[in-house]
């Protein structure tokens, strides 16, 4: 069957769309913490209740196996609907600390009836030659966790509520998308039943253990990197008396990631996706080693240095997820991802926690160096993969 050429952009579309929603609290909080006296940690917070809301949603969705009992692109639209409720939810409730975390907690809910189902939707429609479609659908997760730095920077001049304003209605945009111009794919089928009791087992199996594990030290670095990019701009400007437009070099450099995406897709047909991912995970390991460095650089130079960062740091996001679907084991391979997704998820929660925590023991300096252990565990977990030639 020949797949209709809007397809992949659609959904590319309504992915970006819809993932808007996840950083639109990180991107606001400059503004917000000044006026609302919000304390320092606001940022670890803030970061933190989103990925815990998004691990409780995957876990629900898999328990009851929402994708399965319902058609993926009512689920999407429905939760593109909420999520963006949810987001805007901030301009008419009490301008509190309470609230904030609340409302990004249950965003992060519904943000996971939009990125893994986006995920489903593709692979129903694009089956054995998903690889390539993963890369354009994780760069679309990059442009969308991105974009509110942007929407922040263009409506500088005008108050906190033109980024919840503008995410929202674009998650909205994508949901009504996705819901009135995509059907079902032919490779639709039921997916992996959820099994509580194998949790544990699957790790048994050493080739998914080591894609999972490489995927675990990934996520550790990932979203802490992305989390503190303008605490280090920031920091890095105060420090020079130099003029830094922070929202937007944060849109460009976590930008990166989206090329970093698609050419590690192109990549990983003709070398693999383990060759891809380690050498993605090398690069961003070694940036984080080197980090405390790159403060004595000239500011072009120091830009320069962490797009290479944005863009490695996520280029092997998309070929973790394809080692983990290739390894996976084939009787457990629902329980099996939804383990991989959630532990990898909730590992972002004490990396972003930590980092928080050493900023009133460390100079930021060294902040992104404790990163590295995220990429050396990674590392060594996924060698064993390249002997097997995934």
């Amino acid at each position: 069957m020949s797949i209709p050429k809007r397809i992949l952009p659609v959904i590319v579309f309504a992915q970006f769309a819809g993932t808007s929603l996840w950083f639109a609290g990180n991107a606001i909080l400059p503004q917000i913490q000044e006026a609302w006296n919000l304390p320092d940690s606001s940022i670890a917070s803030i970061t933190s209740s989103v990925m815990l809301g998004f691990i409780s949603g995957t876990l629900l969705f898999a328990v009851f196996s929402i994708s399965d009992r319902f058609k993926p692109t009512y689920v999407f639209f429905i939760c593109s609907l909420l999520g963006a409720a949810f987001n805007i939810g901030l301009l008419f409730l009490e301008n509190t600390y309470f609230n904030l975390i609340l409302l990004r907690f249950i965003t992060g809910i519904f943000i996971a009836g939009i990125y893994p189902i986006g995920m489903k939707i593709s692979a129903d429609w694009f089956g054995k030659s998903l690889g390539r479609a993963l890369g354009y659908l994780v760069g679309a997760l990059v442009l969308g966790s991105a974009f509110p730095h942007l929407l922040n920077h263009l409506g500088s001049q005008l108050s906190w509520e033109f980024v919840l304003i503008g995410t929202s209605t674009l998650a909205v945009l994508g949901g009504v998308v996705m819901l009135t111009t995509i059907g079902d794919g032919p490779h639709r089928v039921k997916g992996a039943k959820f099994e509580p009791t194998k949790c544990v087992s699957v790790f048994k199996e050493k080739t998914f253990r080591s894609a999972a594990f490489g995927y675990f030290g990934h996520m550790w670095e990932l979203y802490t990197l992305w989390a503190f990019v303008p605490v280090v701009l920031a920091y890095y400007a105060t420090q020079n008396g130099t003029e830094l437009p922070i929202s937007l070099w944060t849109f460009i450099i976590i930008s990166c990631g989206s090329i970093g995406c698609v050419l590690g897709g192109i990549f990983s047909q003709r070398i693999g996706s383990g060759r891809v991912a380690y050498r993605f995970l090398l690069l961003s390991g070694t940036l984080c080693l080197i980090s405390p460095l790159l403060y004595l650089l000239p500011q072009p130079l120091l830009l320069l240095v962490f797009m290479i960062w944005g863009f490695a740091v996520i280029g092997d996001s998309a070929q973790f997820s394809s080692l983990n679907t290739l390894t996976a084991p084939p009787a457990f391979k629902g329980t099996a991802l939804t383990m991989a997704v959630s532990i990898g998820f909730l590992l972002t929660i004490p990396s972003i926690q930590l980092l928080q925590y050493l900023t009133e023991f460390i100079p930021v300096e060294w902040l992104l160096f404790t990163l590295v252990i995220g990429p050396i565990f990674g590392l060594r977990s996924t060698k064993y993969l390249l002997k097997l030639k995934f």
